[in-house]
């Protein structure tokens, strides 16, 4: 820890910038897990055992019911990740795990527990988004102990005054509801870049910082400066100075939200500002924002939990409803990016031992061809029907060959052809797939986990998958470099590009266009405004020069900041 005046700073991976300061805040305490307390060495008598099921199921049914009203009273993210967990706190096999201990003899807080551990594991061990839905599930599982233990409903307490919410993890119900009046940012020891609390934190707009292996260290009451663009917690702050601070921000914050685009530097070099939708509905919910279009539209959404292939007329119809929010402007389509985390009902999965590195993505359209030609015609009637000419890009895509067959597809039906680079060898080859291709868009997130060998939602690894990560950087700039030698747009719509100071580094690597989440959009547009194209270059070879992901952010952080000529409110 690195002493300062009046305290320390702990360090970790920033995910939301901004500064905030308040006292900090932990969620209540969890049901106790001992097995004593759950009843684990009691067994229930034959005529006891049906009637135990019942209130089991019941409880969950009353856990889902409180997570789907609460998801109906929110939005966007937050009412997504709300529905998925109440969907957990009902899910068939957890349910019927469970009750099959409980018809066992196992009393229903032991088989809850129990139940939840078996699946815990089974999600540990297929990684990816499965991992990151134990915290979910651990969070169901005490919300259903607390409902038949007769406690209260653990989570997050409601601050009298603005607070800062430290916590090990969150759980999507923690932080779906949170008002950021009175939570003014996020802390979390565990969890990565791409956690939904850092999801959430970044619809609610506040601060928020992750993988902070000392966070245990602050008590509650002590109060915290956060610094969500540095990823720092400054413990016990000069109060007066933290307040300036924070007052600072919030007039940088003002003028950042006035912000309405479009995309450029100081000098007017343009940079397209998208938004990455998975829908009609949040589609039309970008049009809020200051975005000049969409850099990425995930079609999987129409895919997920259907016992069979959606019909062209179907995926049409929802393809069109995205189109029509921005007509006439840049629509990027990925057809489906399924497999993995993210299986499909109606097709034969393998089993496999790494499925992150296996049949996913265009490798399924692959063995699956009829599911790709299906969805290209699908895509292709919408554009006709609304008068477009979308951009469709494929995922998963590892060579020149792979991106030439899928190209030909594309232009047979009148669509701009490209393919994502989240393989470290398209990039090392971005010459050869572009090529064959009329642009390409980088996904960082993908790119990142495979080019440091580090699943990216595991929170032990978290520095690994930051995407400030030089070797990230260099082959960002590769694949930038080829698209202007050769003249083709090359974008960015991971997560990377919601980072202001990054966007810019980005775009002086030679990065045509960023998209992300749509509340992203005024703090990269008003950053870009603030500083030179020069300036972004300068910055982007700082950050190349460095040897870990916090030199390479403060490197050109440094760069911008003395470059930078600040908004003002009226912009």
């Amino acid at each position: 820890m690195t002493e300062t005046l009046a305290g320390g700073i702990l360090e970790g991976t920033p995910v939301v910038g901004g500064l905030a300061y308040g006292p900090a805040i932990w969620p209540g305490e969890r049901p106790d897990h001992d097995p004593d307390a759950l009843g684990a060495n009691t067994e229930l008598p034959e005529d006891q055992r049906e009637p135990e099921v019942a209130r089991f199921v019941a409880a969950a049914g009353t856990v889902a019911g409180r997570l789907r009203d609460r998801s109906s009273h929110s939005s966007g993210a937050a009412a997504e990740v709300l529905a998925a967990t109440a969907g957990l706190a009902e899910d068939r096999g957890w349910i019927g795990a469970a009750s099959g201990l409980i018809r066992k003899g196992s009393p229903a807080p032991a088989a809850a527990a129990a139940a939840t551990e078996q699946f815990a594991t089974m999600f540990t061990k297929l990684g990816g988004l499965m991992a990151e839905r134990v915290t979910d599930l651990n969070d169901v599982r005490d919300r259903v102990l607390a409902e038949l233990l007769g406690l209260p409903e653990p989570g997050v307490p409601e601050p009298i005054e603005p607070s800062v919410l430290l916590a090990d993890d969150l759980a999507p119900a923690d932080t779906a509801g949170l008002d950021p009046a009175t939570t003014v940012a996020l802390v979390t020891r565990l969890g990565g870049p791409t956690s939904h609390t850092a999801i959430i934190a970044r619809q609610l707009g506040i601060p928020c910082v992750v993988a902070v292996s000392d966070l245990t260290t602050v008590p509650a009451g002590t109060p915290v400066l956060i610094d969500g663009t540095l990823g720092t917690i400054t413990i016990g702050p000069d109060e007066a100075t933290a307040r300036a601070q924070v007052d600072a921000s919030r007039r940088r914050a003002e003028a950042v939200a006035a912000w309405h685009g479009p995309g450029r530097t100081a000098d007017g070099h343009e940079v397209s500002v998208l938004a990455n939708v998975a829908d009609g509905a949040s589609a039309r919910t970008a049009t809020g924002y200051p975005v000049e279009g969409i850099g990425l539209f995930r079609t999987e959404l129409a895919f997920l939990d259907r016992p069979d292939e959606p019909t062209v007329d179907e995926q049409a119809g929802i393809y069109r409803e995205v189109l029509e929010a921005f007509p006439g402007q840049k629509v990027v389509v990925r057809t489906l990016d399924a497999g993995s985390d993210k299986p499909l009902k109606f097709v034969n999965h393998k089993d496999e031992a790494n499925p992150a590195l296996g049949v996913r993505g265009d490798r399924i359209a692959v063995e699956n061809p009829e599911i790709r030609a299906h969805q290209l015609d699908a895509i292709a009637r919408a554009a006709a029907e609304t008068g477009s000419t979308p951009w469709v890009m494929a995922p998963m895509i590892a060579s020149a060959r792979e991106a030439a067959a899928f190209a030909q597809e594309v232009r047979a039906r009148g669509m701009t052809a490209g393919v994502m680079v989240e393989i470290p060898a398209v990039a090392i080859l971005a010459p050869l797939i572009l090529a064959e291709v009329d642009f390409v868009s980088i996904g960082t997130n993908d790119l990142t986990q495979y080019t440091m060998a580090a699943d990216r939602m595991s929170a032990d690894l978290a520095s690994l998958t930051d995407p400030w990560q030089p070797a990230v950087l260099k082959l960002i700039a590769e694949v930038a470099s080829a698209g202007q030698t050769l003249g083709k747009p090359v974008g960015v719509c991971g997560e990377a590009a919601a980072d202001p100071n990054l966007a810019c580094v980005l775009t002086g690597l030679g990065v045509t266009s960023l998209s992300s989440a749509p509340v992203a959009a005024a703090g990269v547009g008003a950053r870009l405004a603030e500083v030179t194209l020069d300036a972004c270059r300068e910055a982007a070879t700082a950050a190349l020069a460095t040897a870990d992901p916090a030199g390479a952010r403060q490197a050109a952080t440094s760069v911008l900041d003395a470059a930078a000529t600040p908004l003002s409110p009226a912009v």
